[in-house]
């Protein structure tokens, strides 16, 4: 079998070291209750769904005492490694844990503890272009008019909205060149703030993948409220 056959499966890296501060909860963001489950087991659950992926590895906080010691979902295994304070650390924590079967050319997802609501059939297609590509993310094209403010938060110009999507994950590359792009931005104190800046930096064009604006991340109450309205929505 080829290397990076999807039937083959891949590894999904998920980076949940973070505290969420901006959520403002007393538990750490991936762990409030989402319809009567952690954010995080909704999130493990719909990878888990996704027939593209052989098994998660959980990147943690040190310390965590909420982890729920999870060893499979959906007769897929479940590793945890632990992170970083950065999310870029945490990924590249992850990368490096992952089994020794998933070699340096294999592709690997990587995708948002806090996004629960990704769709299946949007995994599937990032996976089918995205290899064929080369790597890629899933993405949704801005819709809204732009504005770029000055330091006195007047509007300073209209940006044109064409050419801009909105990053969003999973994200998609091969284990060994996402971790040399990570790599290579630690190195040199870059903040990184998802994975295919880092590849963009060493001269990729990842495949943008047009996914679904319901693939919303949890930052805020209002998102954890919106984010259980969809899901009860695609449960009916």
């Amino acid at each position: 079998m080829q290397p990076n056959d999807t039937r083959a499966g891949l590894w999904c890296v998920v980076p949940a070291a973070g505290r969420g501060a901006r959520f403002g909860a007393e538990l750490p963001k991936q762990y409030v209750q989402l319809a009567g489950r952690p954010l995080l087991a909704w999130t493990l659950q719909r990878l888990a769904e996704c027939r593209d992926i052989a098994g998660l590895m959980v990147v943690l906080a040190e310390h965590d005492a909420h982890w729920p010691d999870i060893e499979s979902i959906g007769g897929k295994p479940v590793l945890t490694t632990i992170g970083a304070a950065e999310r870029s650390g945490s990924v590249l924590a992850g990368l490096r844990a992952l089994p020794d079967a998933v070699a340096p050319n294999d592709y690997v997802l990587v995708h948002d503890a806090a996004r629960p609501c990704v769709r299946v059939d949007d995994i599937a297609r990032l996976v089918a272009e995205g290899c064929a590509a080369g790597g890629g993310l899933l993405a949704a094209p801005v819709r809204d008019t732009l504005k770029r403010a000055d330091e006195g938060l007047r509007v300073a110009a209209t940006e044109p909205r064409e050419a801009c999507w909105r990053a969003l994950t999973p994200q998609l590359f091969r284990r060994g060149e996402l971790t040399a792009a990570l790599e290579h931005a630690a190195g040199l104190g870059i903040a990184i703030t998802d994975e295919a800046m880092a590849m963009e930096r060493i001269g990729h064009r990842p495949l943008l993948v047009e996914g679904a604006d319901s693939n919303i991340k949890v930052t805020t109450p209002a998102d954890l409220a919106l984010a259980e309205y969809l899901l009860s929505k695609a449960a009916r």
